[in-house]
Parts: structure tokens; sequence; C-alpha cells
């Protein structure tokens, strides 16, 4: 039996995937909010996610692509509602790009916020898109506090804004206002929460499982095991520089190798012993179940998420189930996000918003838009006459917008 120095020095390199969920800001409680999240860094926690776990984000992006649509369409002799869509605010954003980013926050964090400004003559009304992860609940349950740091919170550093419909006057002589869209979940009256709530975990888990594919790769799939070293040292110091250096030449990843240092003789029988493991297609199988699981989660699809294009692009799948997203999810965001946008239009501004609607176009056609309408006739089978001249026309000037009517 070989004899190990008792001074020896074992050292395991330790190479796990940094944590989805970890967070080096502290959490500050106060009792001028209501806390998002048990240390009120919730939406730092889910936002974090989202840009680690490739799956999980591409959804949230396509959601609010597919949410905010293609633009608006409105009755362009009404002055003021057009301009309106071309520019809803001082910073010269389009009413399109404001709906984009309430549904991404919607769709990230299960909360969004628009702050509405108008003066006391009601002359004008300017909508803004307020960052969710800056926005916090009074503890009146009658305002929101916008904060630039909310592990740092200082009250004096914050701005304190009604909740729609009610207004307050600022020192600059505006009125301003803020609309709180929140997803209901049963026991949570202050915020809502994302509807992949119960994805979380196996976002966790499609962001290791790429972490692990990365090190294999890094490790050019070098196989993990323990390294025996032959060595003198003369005190446990020594040893451990031994080892540490060691570890950062030949540890390697994915998974641990062990170093062990060991009471050095005439003929060097330093070695590694390999430790094998056969487990890629566990893991292969893993990474596609949380996938999947993902896109459950979201209530998505996955001919719209990307991830069938390797088995083929098919424009009929994809038109298909855009039709079910449409009636099912986008519809109905886009309703529960313009509400208060018709509203506010109408009661604030006094603009009639009747015209104002949604621009909603398929990501594929199944046609060429250069098609006329009887060849496509004649090529789903149907009856068509070359001859008759509203058959005539191209696709392009039939489908040049797919407007769905919002309210």
């Amino acid at each position: 039996m070989e004899n190990i120095r008792t001074k020896s020095v074992t050292a395991v390199a330790d190479r796990s995937p940094q944590p989805l969920f970890a967070l080096t800001s502290r959490s500050v409680t106060s009792d001028k909010f209501w806390r998002w999240g048990d240390d009120n860094m919730l939406p730092a926690v889910l936002s974090l996610m989202s840009r680690r776990s490739t799956t999980h984000r591409r959804i949230i992006n396509d959601k609010a692509d597919y949410i905010a649509g293609k633009g608006f369409s409105c009755d362009e002799s009404q002055r003021q509602l057009a301009a309106a869509v071309r520019c809803i605010n001082g910073r010269g954003e389009s009413l399109r790009t404001l709906l984009h980013r309430l549904a991404f926050d919607k769709m990230l964090m299960g909360n969004a916020f628009m702050e509405v400004v108008t003066d006391r003559a009601h002359g004008f009304v300017a909508l803004y898109h307020q960052d969710a992860s800056r926005c916090r609940v009074a503890r009146d349950s009658q305002h929101v506090l916008l904060h630039h740091d909310w592990a740092a919170f200082r009250p004096d550093e914050a701005v304190r804004l009604p909740l729609y419909p009610a207004f307050e006057e600022q020192a600059d002589g505006s009125l301003r206002s803020v609309v709180h869209y929140k997803d209901y979940e049963p026991m949570f009256s202050h915020y809502g929460v994302p509807k992949y709530i119960a994805g979380m975990g196996v976002s966790a888990i499609a962001y290791k499982t790429d972490c692990w594919n990365i090190s294999r790769l890094d490790n050019s799939f070098q196989l993990s095991g323990v390294m025996m070293l032959d060595a003198t040292a003369q005190s446990d110091a020594e040893a451990e520089r031994i080892v540490r250096t060691a570890e950062r030449r030949f540890a390697g990843n994915p998974g641990q190798v062990m170093f062990v240092l060991r009471e050095g003789s005439e003929a060097d029988n330093s070695r590694f012993i390999p430790i094998e493991s056969r487990n890629e297609g566990d893991w292969s199988s893993l990474h596609d179940q949380a996938t999947s699981d993902i896109v459950i989660a979201h209530s998505w699809f996955r001919s719209l998420s990307g991830l069938d294009y390797s088995s083929g692009f098919s424009s009929e799948r994809i038109l298909h189930e855009y039709e079910v997203a449409l009636n099912t999810v986008i519809l109905a965001e886009q309703q529960e996000l313009m509400e208060p946008v018709r509203a506010i239009l109408r009661d604030v501004a006094g603009i009639d918003p009747s015209s104002l609607e949604i621009i909603n176009r398929p990501p594929t056609r199944s046609k060429p838009i250069y098609m006329k309408v009887w060849e496509a006739r004649k090529a789903d089978g149907l009856d068509y006459d070359p001859d008759d001249e509203r058959q005539q026309a191209f696709l392009s000037e039939i489908t040049k917008y797919n407007v769905t009517k919002i309210g």
C-alpha cells in the first residue's frame, strides 16, 4: 500500500456553473413599499434568468414582438390620433415602441408600468414606459415608487406617483399618473406573477446543461479523475502551492479533478486515474425535456420559438400555430395592454380611439405575395375565374395589412 504523507494536500477543482439565481445585491427593507419577492429583488432574479436561459429568453422576445404587432393603423383624418401613433411622448417614441416595451416587461415579470403625463387643461397627453424593475407599489397601495437601485433604497431619492386614474401635480407643473399592469395570481395582491412561474426550475436546468456543454468544449472533452502527484514538500504551505499550481494547469472541466500529493520517491509514480462517465445521453435528454417544459410553462408553441427548424421548415404548421397563438394569447394580451391606452386617449386628451387598430401579420405566408387571387384559389382547389376583375388583384394588395381591432 502506498504511503501518503499525513501533510498531503487534496484539492478538488470546483468549476460548477454559476448559480442561475445568484445575486450579489443586498436587499433593503422599508415600510414605504410592498416588497416584490421575499427580499424585494425578484425582478432582478427574473431578469437574470432571462439573460441566461436561451429558450426562455427567445420565447419572451417572440411573445413581446407578436403582441406589439407590426404597428398601428387608424383614420388618418384624425390628426391628433395619427400624431399620437407616430409619436406618443417627448422622447419621440412611437405607440408601437411603447406597446412592445410594456409587453416585454409583462411577459418577463408579470408586471408592467406606464407613466401618463398631461397638464391641468389636458392640452396634451404623453405616455412613457417605466422599467418595471425600478417600480414598487407604495404601502398605501395608491402610489408607485420609482427608484434607480432597490438594493440601496433611499426614500429621498424615490419618485412617488399616483396610480391611474388619480393624477398629482409635480414640481414642473405637469400632472402625472402610473398605470400598473399585472398578471393575476391567487394570494398575490400587490404584484402580478409571470405566467411561466412553474417553469423557473426547468429554465435553470436548461441553463446548467448549456454550461456543462460549454465546459466540455473548454476542456476538449478530457476525462475527470484523480491525479496522484509524487513530490516532496517541506511544509503544508509548500504542498498547498504545488497542488494549486497543478490545479490551475491541469484541472480542466467539466466535473472534478482531485489532486493528491504524496511523499516522493526515487521513481516518479505520478499518474492520472480517470473516472469515466457515460451520461451524455442522459444530459441531452434532460436538456430536451427542460426545453419542452419551458415552452409549456409559457403557454407558447414550439414552431413559433424556432425549436423545430432543424427538422424541416413547415410554413403550414407555423401558420396554424400562429393562428392558435393569435386567438389564445396574442389578442388577449393586446386587449389588456391597449384598454388603458384607449381610455387615456379618450378621457384625458379627448381623442376618439375607435379607429385605432393593431396590425398583426403571421411570421410566414403559405403563398407568395406576387400570386394573383385566381391563382391562389386554383392552388387551393377552389373555383376560380381568371377573367374576374376582382380575382386579378395580387395577394400583396389584399393582404397589405392584417389588422386586428382591439376594444
